[in-house]
């Protein structure tokens, strides 16, 4: 009796690693995947010199009701970018080419958005070439000049199929801003 009430302990934590380690298992199995989700990187966007940090989340619970959370803080932890894009907004511009009937299918396209939201070509260096000139999808003449004087980095995202949004960083106004529109 003696020998059993110390290994007690011992067996007890085993079965709860296993029961934990099955579980774990089970879920796999199933392809059952998470919503939560948080990408960040590092890269030079308000500042040539010293890196800003990207972050983007999936907040929510059900695929239709979240939201990609897109920041931008700078060197010094000053957020100089916040914006919000519903899920349900990118899943109504591919709903003729995928099936997001279901939320599997929702939480894997909103997994694969995440991941590829920070892909290479998505960073523009420069924002704006010296020898590009704008077009109509260029809403501020004005800034998209001062990128061609500045030199500073741009970053593109896209709300839909054929919605890209173009950011960079104004040293004149001191914040984020929209330089291009596009497909």
């Amino acid at each position: 009796m003696y020998h059993l009430k110390k290994l007690l302990p011992g067996m007890l934590a085993i079965f709860f690693l296993f029961a934990c380690q099955s579980a774990e298992k089970k879920d796999n199995k199933s392809g059952a995947t998470s919503l939560p989700h948080v990408k960040e990187t590092m890269a030079n966007f308000s500042d040539s010199l010293s890196k800003d940090h990207f972050k983007l989340e999936l907040i929510g619970k059900k695929p239709a009701e979240t939201k990609l959370l897109f920041t931008i803080k700078n060197a010094a932890g000053k957020e100089i970018y916040r914006t919000q894009i519903a899920a349900k907004a990118l899943f109504d511009n591919y709903d003729t080419e995928l099936d997001l009937s279901k939320e599997k299918n929702q939480v894997t396209f909103l997994h694969e958005e995440a991941e590829n939201f920070f892909a290479e070509e998505n960073f523009l260096e420069p924002a704006v070439a010296e020898s590009e000139q704008p077009d109509a999808n260029v809403p501020d003449k004005a800034f998209y000049n001062e990128l061609k004087k500045t030199g500073l980095n741009g970053f593109k995202y896209r709300l839909g199929k054929e919605s890209n949004l173009y950011i960079a960083w104004s040293e004149q106004l001191q914040k984020v801003q929209v330089y291009y529109k596009c497909c």
